[in-house]
């Protein structure tokens, strides 16, 4: 898997095998579908089965009074609005049950109630809906040039917003001696967690809450989004999230569905449970990666780009989603698109446009699998243009590390990284001049080999600077971490993000004893549950080790001198003379050791014994973190394959997948190379098997995994993780944030190889995924213009 990377003890740097796997392993989770409350009906929805339309009429079956609800019985949940500061940003509320119109196909129209899933389904097949159908708008430039037909009527158009950046680039462009024009595409995708969206809701009489059981990234915001949409105060909203089976950025937002149930707990004081089946989340949660790039590059003769003209498209479906909004996407393209590489001229046109499909929300990457794919097509495409290696043209292009801290073109801030050495030692480790000569050789089966390099850099844990400026209705800015040494000397960390894959019951565990020396096993982190935590904005944006780590370094250090003022005063020396050691307590003057133990003991169970002057706020500390600049600790890595590609079959085979990441000092290398591998097994996804497909009705053409493909561990090759670590000047301990970077180079490293085997084809595949299907396409269509030319000479 990679180089063993690691260091002793269980601090940060050690190996420590996941806490959270043993409940895993032995199926001892609990998940939101293992809620069970006493006298609890279970809830189905029924969909619209057309992409845009008018609702005439919705008849319920007679005696279903109380058990079928539509828009209007809704009384006191309000339409999900995300409001939004960015210029040209226009509303578009989403009823928790559609009211007037419905807008693309899964969008739920009625909400059935009962004893069980199937007496709600069937409930939910009785009522009968009248349904105008409209044109869809299902191409995103055709509902740009759409005069007459709105997905929003009160709009003048069907942009969310459009937003512009423009920097030296007239000047610099004219100095070009090279330009160079791509386009390239990303098709729509699904998230596809293993667990979907669920919850269950009940109002709890005792504490005067509305309790919900929630599968979500996000505890704190959504506590906000429910109690602000169903208009009631935050102290009668307790979240409650369990073990979650991935989230991807699916589950960091309110879903009209949640509400739906929400409202049912809140009218009726009774429990309520809604699981999403795999066909309503393929159909109504189809809401991702879906980008256009036109992009025209201005170089020099050596491929020195001075200069890049991009105008981008994203097809944003029909509503945007709160707290992160619409524009969030869109922000993340126009700002990401220059990625890792140095130049100075930029022009950038980001379209987001409303269509009749589910509505955009931030995958995985957030637009960064998107811009990483279009702005390595477009390395590869001038190195073509100058006749040089793509390795060599990149190296001449990226930041260099004495340029460290650098500000890019669009002031994004890099504060530390040596990006040309990322990529050396990925052209290394693959052993490139032995794929090369396997190329010039030719192979026996007769399929042709290509290399491929991709860079990226990742922005992690980036705050309320950055948020600020994307117009958002709600802004992160502390994380806060409470920590409790226990009368026995253990500790107890309570955190408001949420861990659901990324490891952080051990790593918020490991930098904890990296302060106190407390072993991990005695070390137990509490997170998911508004009633029990402190506030967070919760899990996103590869920023909680970061963000929680640090409140939790900081919470550690400040019971030090608690520690040591009871633990003085048992050795009977002055406090200046004592000091604390990691895992063992205090040591006075002469040697002798009084056990954390003991001191816990004191304080807890034996205060006769405690100083008079003891630390009154006692063994327990909360504590606000955010780094010392917020705009972002930015990982990197670069990622080389060697592919073979059958041109009789389209079949593409990995052969061999490098990868040399740097996410500064690295807390859990095992934790990161995990976190590594299934970011690249979605990003293969991406690149070769998962795209749904509209119709020109707006209907989608994958429901079930019959239709809709994902790569399984055949089709995951064996990934080799190298590991660099360049600290963050501005984070504690230097720690940076990783959880997204897996999924952002596959498409752009396998695209290059790919086009790298077929080059003397004239093949340059652009789209994804790249199905057989495209790959032969595209030869056919290179055969077709070569076959003229061949004929006149």
């Amino acid at each position: 898997m990679s180089e063993e990377h690691g260091k002793p003890g269980q601090g940060i740097g050690a190996r420590v095998p996941r806490k959270e796997d043993s409940r895993h392993l032995h199926s001892l989770g609990q998940y939101v579908s293992d809620t069970v409350i006493a006298g609890q009906r279970e809830v189905a929805f029924l969909r619209s089965p057309i992409a845009h339309g008018r609702i005439r009429g919705i008849r319920k079956p007679p005696g279903s009074e109380g058990r079928v609800f539509v828009r209007e019985d809704l009384v006191e949940a309000k339409d999900i609005v995300a409001t939004s500061s960015l210029p040209s940003y226009k509303l578009s509320g989403q009823p928790p049950l559609a009211h007037g119109k419905v807008r693309f196909v899964g969008e739920p129209v009625v909400m059935c109630v009962g004893r069980t899933r199937a007496e709600a389904e069937d409930l939910a097949e009785q009522v009968q809906l009248d349904i105008e159908e409209l044109p869809a708008l299902v191409d995103s430039e055709k509902a740009i040039a759409e005069k007459n037909v709105r997905v929003h009527e009160d709009w003048e158009d069907n942009l969310f917003l459009t937003l512009t950046a423009d920097n030296r680039f007239d000047e610099l462009s004219k100095k070009a001696t090279v330009v160079v024009s791509r386009q390239v595409e990303l098709s729509r995708q699904a998230m596809v967690p293993m667990e979907g969206k669920a919850v269950v809701a009940y109002w709890d009489e005792r504490t005067d809450q509305l309790v919900m059981y929630y599968s979500t990234q996000t505890p704190h915001v959504v506590r906000t989004g429910i109690a602000q949409f169903l208009g009631i105060d935050e102290g009668q909203v307790r979240i409650i999230s369990p073990d979650v089976g991935g989230g991807f950025g699916y589950k960091v937002i309110v879903h009209p569905e949640e509400l739906a149930v929400a409202w049912l707990a809140l009218k009726y004081r009774k429990a309520f449970r809604w699981i999403e089946d795999r066909r309503e989340h393929l159909i109504s949660g189809a809401n991702a990666r879906q980008h256009r790039y036109d992009m025209t590059a201005y170089a020099d003769d050596k491929g020195r780009l001075l200069a890049l003209d991009a105008r981008i498209v994203i097809d944003g479906g029909a509503y945007s989603n709160w707290p992160f909004t619409i524009g969030l996407e869109p922000g993340q393209a126009t700002g990401n698109l220059p990625g890792p590489y140095d130049f100075q001229g930029y022009r950038c046109v980001t379209q987001c446009v409303a269509t009749n499909k589910p509505g955009f929300m931030p995958y995985r990457g957030v637009a960064r699998t998107g811009v990483c794919f279009a702005m390595e097509q477009m390395m590869d495409a001038i190195a073509r243009a100058v006749d040089r290696d793509p390795y060599e043209v990149r190296m001449d292009n990226l930041v260099r590390p004495e340029q460290m801290p650098y500000d890019n073109v669009v002031k994004k801030h890099y504060d530390s990284g040596n990006y040309p050495e990322s990529l050396r030692r990925a052209r290394e480790k693959l052993d490139a001049d032995k794929w090369i000569a396997r190329q010039k050789q030719g192979e026996p089966d007769g399929r042709k080999i290509g290399i491929g390099y991709a860079s990226y850099c990742e922005q992690s844990a980036h705050g309320t600077s950055v948020f600020a400026t994307w117009g958002l209705p709600l802004v992160p800015g502390y994380d806060q971490s409470a920590v409790k040494l226990t009368p026995d000397g253990g500790l107890e960390v309570r955190v408001g993000i949420h861990s659901h894959g990324q490891g952080m019951e051990t790593t918020l565990a490991q930098v904890a004893n990296e302060i106190l020396g407390i072993e991990v096993q005695k070390i137990k982190v509490t997170h998911g549950d508004t009633g029990t935590t402190p506030y967070s904005t919760g899990t996103y944006a590869s920023r909680s080790i970061v963000m929680a780590g640090g409140a939790t370094i900081n919470a550690c250090r400040e019971l030090i001198p608690r520690v040591v003022k009871i633990g003085a005063h048992l050795l009977g020396c002055k406090e200046s003379e004592a000091k604390f050691e990691k895992g063992r307590g205090v040591v006075g003057p002469d040697g002798k050791l009084m056990d954390l133990k003991e001191i816990c003991t004191v304080w807890y169970l034996r205060p006769d014994r405690a100083p008079l002057d003891v630390d009154r706020r006692g063994l327990e500390v909360s504590v606000s973190y955010k780094p010392q600049r917020d705009t972002g600790a930015f990982s990197y890595a670069s990622h080389a394959v060697a592919v073979a590609v059958d041109t009789e079959t389209g079949q593409v085979e990995i052969l061999d997948y490098v990868i040399v990441e740097d996410c500064g000092t690295l807390v859990n290398p095992m934790v990161v190379e995990g976190q590594t591998i299934g970011g690249v097994a979605q990003g293969i996804g991406t690149a070769m098997y998962e795209e749904i497909q509209y119709d020109e009705n707006g209907q989608p053409n994958a429901s079930t995994f019959a239709d809709y493909l994902l790569p399984g561990p055949t089709e995951v090759p064996h990934l080799r993780i190298f590991h660099m670590e360049t600290p963050s000047p501005y984070t504690e301990f230097g720690i940076k944030g990783m959880g997204e970077g897996g999924a952002i180079a596959p498409p752009a490293v396998i695209f290059n190889a790919v086009n790298d085997a077929l080059r003397m084809y004239g093949v340059e595949v652009s789209k994804t995924p790249l199905t057989p299907h495209r790959l032969l396409e595209a030869i056919e269509r290179a055969k077709q213009i070569t076959q003229p030319k061949r004929e006149a000479a």
